[in-house]
């Protein structure tokens, strides 16, 4: 499974690093710049993220960017090891999303010291969900399938 789920967080790495590239620099949506309307549900709009995901714990401080930057590394080979010790494809794709994803971000932090998020989802004037990036999507997504794969572990052995 540790290849699977090695895969699965280079290709959510590249993905995500690719999407931030071609928003940012070809489609030169730059941060705190204009939206760009693509869906009636989507825009592209830049922002600089200096919290974690979606936005939470918001800080300019270079301290808070270091430790950001260390956490996500020390929690990063945590779930890398997990991949290793995964028993199902369902867990080793889902902790693969979550490793791409978060390597995703940290490369962010490096380069910027913040994270480039740009993808609005809303219900017309309905904007409850903060801006994110396919890296922020792919953490979320992998958690959502590591208790997915928690629930069905449950039911296995239960049979």
């Amino acid at each position: 499974m540790l290849r699977l789920g090695l895969l699965v967080a280079v290709v959510t790495l590249a993905l995500d690093q690719a999407s931030k590239w071609y928003v940012k620099d070809v489609l030169g949506v730059e941060a705190g710049g204009e939206l760009v309307p693509i869906l009636p549900f989507l825009d592209l709009v830049g922002v600089r993220n200096t919290g974690i995901s979606f936005g939470m714990l918001q800080s300019g401080s270079t301290v808070t960017v270091w430790l950001l930057i260390g956490f996500a590394v020390v929690v990063t080979a945590g779930l890398v090891v997990w991949i290793a010790r995964a028993r199902s494809a369902l867990l080793a794709v889902a902790l693969g999303l979550a490793v791409g994803g978060a390597i995703g971000n940290v490369i962010d932090r490096l380069r910027w010291g913040w994270v480039y998020d740009f993808l609005f989802v809303h219900l017309g004037a309905f904007d409850w969900w903060p801006v994110f990036n396919v890296a922020d999507a792919a953490i979320v997504a992998g958690f959502i399938g590591i208790i997915l794969d928690g629930l069905f572990a449950r039911r296995r052995q239960a049979i």
